[in-house]
């Protein structure tokens, strides 16, 4: 059976609760000490790009929830698998939802289409996991929900999570290239709202916790973030971006 924990959002603090959805990760305790001096300098060897569309719609725009190489930027940086993940959601002039926010549908970025941010091969994947029916459920027993995991054949491995629930349209063995759609932004596993995961590591599996992987720094390429242009960069967490 799926446990579910609520948690105390409350939807009228909407500029908040914009930048709160995210993913919810355990601390594992190291404070991003523990790879630091490895990856201080890494530089991406795919070639990446944003994972998604821009909008054709001029007022609504994709807001970086959570990223960044500190633990005040980015709630990611105390797990070590998603240590340097990026999550990706939607706003309109300040706000991530219309109506009170309770419902999936409310929210700008649920069904939006996701990307693959690099080429490679589409080694594993999760497309039947029920959304989170009410903002601020959040699915313990599947923390990915709906995934896909791409293997860019250069010892890196990108996690692409939460997508909504039978919204994969890439299969086991599928070579993907940058650009390239593979699902509809959702709301499931350990998600606290809709809004779009990613994390590279150096392993093909994620087992939060377990040092199993080690998780990389994400340059994206030829991107805008509050309108200025990065060739390439780390979006970092309250950033406006689009391609």
């Amino acid at each position: 059976m799926i446990k579910h924990k609520r948690l105390n959002i409350y939807i009228f603090f909407s500029s908040l609760i914009l930048l709160s959805i995210s993913c919810t990760d355990t601390l594992i305790g190291d404070k991003g000490e523990l790879d630091e001096d490895i990856f201080l300098n890494y530089q991406s060897q795919t070639e990446l790009e944003l994972p998604f569309e821009n909008e054709m719609e001029t007022n609504i725009e994709w807001t970086i929830n959570q990223g960044g190489r500190t633990g005040l930027e980015n709630n990611h940086f105390s797990n070590r698998e998603a240590r340097y993940g990026v999550d990706f959601g939607q706003k309109v002039n300040g706000v991530g939802f219309t109506g009170d926010g309770t419902n999936n549908e409310d929210y700008y970025s649920f069904g939006e289409r996701v990307n693959a941010p690099g080429d490679g091969k589409v080694i594993a994947l999760m497309n039947n996991i029920d959304d989170n029916a009410v903002v601020g459920d959040f699915n313990t027993d599947q923390p990915l929900g709906n995934f896909i995991t791409i293997d860019h054949l250069n010892g890196e491995f990108s996690f692409l999570a939460h997508f909504q629930k039978n919204s994969i349209i890439v299969a086991l063995g599928d070579t993907v290239q940058k650009g390239q759609e593979v699902g509809k932004l959702g709301n499931s596993g350990r998600s606290t709202g809709p809004h779009l995961h990613y994390h590279m590591q150096t392993t093909p599996n994620y087992e939060e916790g377990s040092g199993n992987g080690i998780g990389l720094p994400m340059q994206f390429l030829n991107y805008f973030a509050d309108d200025v242009f990065i060739e390439k960069g780390e979006p970092i967490k309250g950033q406006i971006v689009h391609k």
